[in-house]
């Protein structure tokens, strides 16, 4: 069965679920923020098959989010490193795992503490207005069509009622 690509969709939360949405590519950027650089580390941390792996660790690298850095010659391996792009993909891994902690952890607690080695304390990921700094509530927030919203799109966009012009 074919899946549907969202690549050309006027939604950068649809074309970021084509390029993060199958449940393995978020858990290999996971393991890259914790540090995992080799196949090996990948391949070990997540018990997946390898052809699965080497799929999407090169989609990764395709993408922009990783770099294959070689490290070895004889025989050639590689490691995967976060490029920029992909290390600012860490507050979504971030956001997630709060979210997680708050309706899906074991009673004990969080499986993993984040550590901001800033100012040395323990934290979690709030998603804060650039503006004003309050937390973003679902029930502040309206929607508007921006600018690179497809103006042949636009007119029954509008129609829906869900977007302010």
């Amino acid at each position: 069965m074919k899946r549907t690509s969202f690549a050309n969709w006027p939604c950068t939360v649809a074309r970021t679920v084509d390029l993060l949405g199958d449940w393995w590519t978020p858990l290999i950027l996971r393991e890259a923020f914790y540090g995992a650089k080799r196949f090996d580390d990948f391949e070990s941390t997540l018990g997946l098959s390898r052809n699965i792996l080497t799929q999407r660790l090169t989609r990764l690298v395709e993408a922009g989010l990783l770099i294959k850095h070689p490290y070895q010659d004889r025989p050639v391996r590689h490691e995967y490193l976060l490029t920029d792009q992909g290390r600012d993909f860490f507050p979504v891994i971030a956001a997630m795992m709060a979210w997680g902690d708050r309706y899906l952890a074991p009673e004990s607690g969080e499986p993993i503490t984040l550590h901001h080695t800033t100012c040395d304390h323990d934290t979690h990921a709030e998603v804060v207005c650039s503006h004003c700094r309050e937390p973003l509530r679902h029930e502040d927030i309206s929607a508007r069509l921006g600018p690179g919203f497809p103006p042949r799109l636009r007119e029954s966009a509008l129609a829906t009622g869900r977007f302010d012009d």
